[in-house]
Parts: structure tokens; sequence; C-alpha cells
């Protein structure tokens, strides 16, 4: 998506349990523990992709995207489908989206990244919301240096 910024990704955690787990530190019993909100937000949310569990090899995992931020409201902590996402990053300021990658046959469960979606990463930055001064970023208006001043204060 043209918004997404700040991207984390996860993949050394993943290695790092995985090695663990052959190297008997960790048992599957530790690693396979999907709960049933998660399980069902992956069949009815989720994004299927082609690569295998990396557990028990036999199901491909499925993707789960969840969203955070202070926009949403009621919304935010719900899965939500990449079709989905699209249209929210062009209406909404600033989100989180965490991606969890999911196994319905044997539980595997994993962070896999997170990244801020919305208006504030397109390049026009405020087309949409309130002019801003240079200097600041305060908005323009009678309570900007004000604010700064207080905050300063503080």
């Amino acid at each position: 998506m043209r918004t997404q910024r700040q991207v984390v990704d996860y993949s050394l955690q993943k290695r790092a349990v995985l090695r663990d787990l052959l190297a008997s530190r960790v048992g599957t019993y530790d690693v396979c523990d999907a709960s049933p909100y998660l399980k069902n937000a992956a069949r009815f949310h989720g994004e299927p992709t082609d690569e295998r569990c990396p557990i028990c090899r036999s199901e491909n995992l499925i993707h789960v995207h969840y969203i955070y931020g202070d926009e949403l409201k009621q919304s935010a902590g719900q899965a939500r489908t990449l079709a989905e996402l699209a249209p929210l990053a062009m209406t909404l300021r600033e989100f989180q989206v965490f991606v969890v990658e999911v196994c319905l046959g044997c539980d595997w469960n994993h962070l896999v990244e997170q990244y801020l979606l919305g208006r504030d990463g397109l390049a026009g930055g405020s087309e949409a919301g309130p002019e801003r001064d240079a200097v600041g970023g305060e908005p323009t208006g009678g309570t900007g240096p004000v604010r700064r001043r207080r905050g300063a204060q503080r």
C-alpha cells in the first residue's frame, strides 16, 4: 500500500523460536497455542498464503491483519481483510496494523510484521487536515503559540 511506513519485520524472532523448538528448548505446545478467537479471525478475515506451516508442514499459513489506532474507537483490535485496509488508509490519519500468521491445523501462530497506515503517510500530508505552520507543525490560528508555551513549561 502507498501509505505503509515504519515496517517492523519479526522474521528473525520467528527463526529463533523455530531454532529453540528444533533444539528441544521449548515444546510444540508452547508455540502452537492459537486462541479460538485468533483461529476464527483467520477463518473469516484471514488472507491465505502459499507458505507451509513450519511446524506441521501440512497446511498453508493464513495472515490475519489486526488494526489499532485512536481514530478507530470501537473498531480498534478488530481483524480486517487487505481489501478493507485500503479504504481505511485513505480515510483515517494513522493506524497500526499487526500481521499474525496462523496455522489452522496445528495452532501455530506468530507475529509476522507491524506497520503504520493512513493519510499522514501521503506525500502531500495535510491536504484534508488543518493548515500547519512551517516551524513547529502547530495548527495555525490563535491557540498555536499558547499550546507550545504550555508544553515547554511542563
